[in-house]
């Protein structure tokens, strides 16, 4: 990598005595999966190119508790999430901005009843912030004649009604944006939510992913785009199954943005 990326700690942050303007969660995938990765740097390099004030925990965070609570166990939900809470409350975090919508739900949606309370959104919706506010300003058509179409992650779209943010910045590419059939409030799941990515799926037809994979290759797509990490990898597994992989490629919004940057 040519230029560094500039990300600094909470840590840091408090030793300056200062606050960032938000603190981005990047969350387990985000921190450890190979894929995931660059979805997070690619984040980065957007919130760099805005000027962004903006702060991590590194190695203090830990797993928001969504996995425990999706596979049923709930004590240690409760043991995951309170220990983020006393950290985020200590560090007296208001706004938090995550690339994974079950991070993203969880804070948002669970974290309140234990005693967390936060702005928490999604990074879609805070790309879309940025360019509205003129802070990341965007040039260029790389993707002019691309065709992209969107999957509604089910704890953005169905389950927080976030469906705009995501479409909105994915046009700032130039790209033409086709929409699958079962899309926003109608859109299925790519199979991994309620802890289902870490388990084998159940007998049945078809595979969850592949069948939603078979949703969007109906569109003709050049590009699925998608905004969370568990969607990337499941679509990317059902292009394989349908043997596409040299014809279309998974990218996160995030991705689709800062490569139409040249970033």
């Amino acid at each position: 990598m040519s230029e560094q990326l500039k990300v600094k700690t909470m840590q840091e942050f408090m030793a300056e005595g200062k606050q960032p303007e938000i603190l981005f969660w990047v969350g387990s995938a985000g921190s450890y999966d190979d894929r995931a990765k660059k979805i997070t740097k690619a984040f980065v390099k957007l919130l760099n190119k805005a000027a962004v004030d903006f702060a991590v925990l590194g190695t203090e965070e830990s797993s928001t508790g969504d996995v425990a609570k999706r596979a049923g166990n709930e004590f240690l939900f409760q043991m995951q999430a309170m220990m983020n809470i006393e950290l985020l409350n200590g560090y007296e975090i208001k706004r938090i901005v995550t690339c994974d919508p079950h991070s993203f739900n969880t804070i948002k949606n669970e974290y309140p009843g234990l005693g967390g309370n936060y702005d928490v959104v999604h990074h879609t919706q805070y790309l879309k912030e940025l360019i509205d506010n003129g802070r990341l300003t965007l040039s260029g058509d790389g993707y002019k004649g691309k065709r992209i179409t969107f999957h509604d992650p089910c704890y953005l779209g169905r389950a927080n009604s976030v469906f705009d943010a995501p479409r909105e910045v994915l046009a700032k590419s130039n790209a033409e944006l086709v929409e699958m059939k079962r899309h926003k409030k109608t859109a299925l799941c790519c199979g991994a939510g309620g802890a289902q990515m870490f388990k084998e799926p159940e007998k049945g037809d078809m595979d969850v992913n592949v069948l939603r994979t078979k949703d969007a290759l109906e569109t003709s797509p050049n590009i699925i785009a998608t905004g969370c990490p568990y969607c990337n990898t499941m679509m990317t597994d059902g292009i394989k199954a349908h043997e596409k992989e040299d014809s279309v490629t998974v990218l996160d919004v995030a991705e689709v943005l800062a490569n139409s940057q040249g970033l």
